[in-house]
């Protein structure tokens, strides 16, 4: 099944605001979190040229309570990601997700694709062919279509999940014969570093293999989503072409 880009709901990140719903309290830690967040984000889209409209945030919910998600959601946030499925199977009730764009971005078992692929709007974490057709069947067999980014190990690091640079464009191909899952773009975790250059340079990588990829029109795969950054480096990867940027810690404080 090949799909038109307008029919790929996610692939446009942006969802409309919910005026009616409540805000969250002035002087709410989430929401001065938020506006520094979203400050540094207009300052680096300055910088590199861009419009701020181009990078979305995704809140970061490991471990972070239902309570304090729904504040974040209550000043604005309107994309979240979790990294594990049974933390957020425990939570999802108690959250306010209506008209929330939910993502999986943590490293998924073929276990357990079956409980959340009807659950989330998009997974980030496709590293391999054997996972993006486990995900294809549990889509196909709940009746969903289901957005998908491929996560890269642009660092090489033995310790992080995703595939290698040099494999990518192989596994794009194998995952855009697939008729329930579309690829969207690329995901990517760095190596740490504290130094801007070197965060930079991996960065700079990862968008020349993006735009790449991009470059080559595959059949059935869209590279629409870049999404690479967190809360140490979220202005560095905007700087060099993150259209999404994923953040925790500096939206909700020190994970514990």
């Amino acid at each position: 099944m090949k799909w038109s880009s307008a029919e790929r709901r996610g692939c446009t990140m942006e969802k409309l605001y919910v005026p009616d719903r409540p805000v969250a309290p002035e002087g709410d830690s989430c929401v001065e979190n938020l506006k520094r967040i979203r400050e540094t984000m207009a300052q680096a889209c300055l910088r590199a040229g861009r419009r701020e409209e181009d990078v979305t945030l995704l809140a970061v919910t490991k471990t972070v309570e239902a309570a304090r998600i729904n504040r974040a959601i209550l000043s604005g946030v309107r994309h979240i990601g979790e990294n594990r499925v049974q933390e957020f199977l425990g939570k999802r009730e108690s959250l306010l997700l209506d008209d929330m764009d939910i993502h999986l971005i943590g490293h998924l078992q073929t276990n357990k694709v079956e409980k959340i692929v009807d659950k989330v709007d998009m997974i980030e974490s496709i590293d391999s062919l054997r996972l993006a057709q486990a995900v294809d069947a549990a889509a196909q067999r709940c009746g969903k279509q289901l957005d998908v980014l491929v996560e890269v190990n642009i660092g090489g690091e033995e310790s992080k999940s995703g595939v290698a640079p040099d494999r990518l464009e192989e596994l794009l191909h194998e995952c855009a014969a697939l008729s329930s899952i579309h690829v969207c773009g690329l995901m990517t975790i760095p190596p740490i570093s504290d130094k801007e250059k070197e965060k930079r340079e991996f960065f700079s990588r990862m968008h020349k293999l993006f735009i790449d990829i991009r470059d080559k029109n595959i059949d059935n795969i869209t590279m629409s989503i870049l999404s690479m950054g967190m809360s140490s480096d979220y202005a560095e990867a905007i700087l060099e072409g993150a259209t999404m940027v994923r953040i925790g810690s500096a939206l909700f404080g020190a994970r514990h």
